[in-house]
C-alpha cells in the first residue's frame, strides 16, 4: 500500500493502449498485463499493407529533396514490403502493386521541398493521472501552427467524425504542442485508398475534453493494473519462454478476472487473442488473414 501523502505513480500509456481498454478489457489484460502474454493468431494482410505504406513513406520523407519523386516513393514501397498473412503470393503480389499506386499517387499531391517537423516522431505530455507517448506519422507546420497527420489505409471511407473523435489524435496534437511549444489545433487522415483527406480543428476546450477522457480511462485501467499486479506479485513465477508448449493465459481468480470482462461481439474475429477467449468464439465468425483487404 502507498504511504498517506505520496504522490501517487502516473499510468503510463499510449493512445492504443487507453482504446485498448475502452474495446475489451480482456483483450487489454492479455496484450499488456499476461506475462508471458498468451500466444496470438497469424499476422492480418491489412496490418502488412498498413505497416509497408507507412515504412515507404517515412523512409521517403528521408530521401535528399531531389530524390522525393513518386517513382522513388514506388521503389521503397517494394523495399519495405512485408509479405505476411497474405493468402498466397499472387495475392501478396497485386497488393503490392496496389499499395505502389497509393504511395506514388499521394507522393505526387506533396511537395517535396516542404519538410515535415516530424516524420514518425514521438511525443508525450503528462496529467497528474498519466504519462501518455505515443508515435505520430507526420508533424507539419502551417503557418504558426503545427498539424497532426495520420495516414490510413483501411478500405472503409473516412468522414470528418473520424477525425473529430479520435482520442489519439487529440492528444497527439497537446503532446506535440507542449514538446515542440507551438499552438497544435489541426488534425487530419489522409486516406491513400480513397485519396482523401478528412480534417478537424479542435478548440482548446475539445482537446481537453479529449485529455480529461483519456485521464478517466488511466484512473480505471491504473486501479484495475494494481490489482492485478498485487495478485500476481504472489504467484509462482511463469514459464519461461523457452519451455515447450503454446503460450496461454494464467487462471486468474474470479475477483480479478472480473476487473478484464470480454466485450463479446461480431468484432471478436478479428481478435488476436480469439482463441484464448469462450465469448469471443461464441460472438464471431473465425476470420481468415486476409480478410481485412478490399475486395480485389
Amino acid at each position: 500500500m502507498g504511504l498517506d501523502g505520496m504522490p501517487r505513480r502516473l499510468y503510463s500509456c499510449t493512445p492504443s493502449r487507453l482504446n485498448s481498454w475502452l474495446d475489451c478489457r480482456r483483450r487489454y489484460r492479455f496484450t499488456y498485463l499476461d506475462r508471458p502474454s498468451p500466444q496470438k493468431g497469424p499476422p492480418w494482410a491489412h496490418n502488412s499493407v498498413g505497416a509497408s505504406v507507412h515504412n515507404a513513406l517515412a523512409a521517403w520523407w528521408r530521401e535528399p529533396y531531389d530524390r522525393r519523386t513518386p517513382a522513388m516513393a514506388g521503389v521503397l514501397l517494394g523495399n519495405a514490403w512485408i509479405t505476411e498473412g497474405f493468402r498466397d503470393q499472387e495475392q501478396s503480389t497485386a497488393w503490392r502493386d496496389r499499395a505502389r499506386h497509393m504511395v506514388t499517387g499521394y507522393t505526387a499531391t506533396l511537395d517535396p521541398a516542404h519538410d515535415p517537423i516530424g516524420v514518425e516522431r514521438t511525443v508525450a505530455t503528462r496529467t497528474a493521472a498519466m504519462a501518455l507517448s505515443g508515435r505520430v506519422d507526420r508533424i507539419d507546420q502551417r503557418g504558426d501552427e503545427l498539424v497532426i497527420v495520420d495516414y490510413k489505409t483501411g478500405r472503409r471511407p473516412l468522414d470528418t467524425d473520424d477525425a473529430r473523435s479520435s482520442l489519439a489524435l487529440a492528444v497527439y496534437a497537446v503532446a506535440a504542442a507542449r514538446v515542440m511549444r507551438r499552438p497544435c489545433h489541426r488534425v487530419e487522415l489522409h486516406h491513400l485508398p480513397t485519396a482523401s483527406i478528412v480534417e478537424w480543428e479542435h478548440t482548446d476546450e475539445s482537446l481537453a475534453r479529449h485529455i480529461g477522457r483519456a485521464d478517466e480511462i488511466a484512473i480505471e485501467a491504473a486501479a484495475a493494473d494494481e490489482r492485478y499486479r498485487a495478485w500476481s506479485a504472489t504467484m509462482p513465477r511463469a514459464r519461461g519462454r523457452g519451455d515447450a508448449g503454446p503460450r496461454t493465459p494464467p487462471e486468474v481468480p474470479g475477483e480479478i478476472a472480473e476487473l478484464f470482462p470480454a466485450t463479446p461481439g461480431p468484432l471478436c474475429g478479428w481478435c488476436d487473442f480469439r482463441r484464448h477467449c469462450p465469448e469471443g468464439q461464441t460472438a464471431s465468425t473465425p476470420r481468415q488473414p486476409w480478410d481485412g483487404l478490399a475486395d480485389d
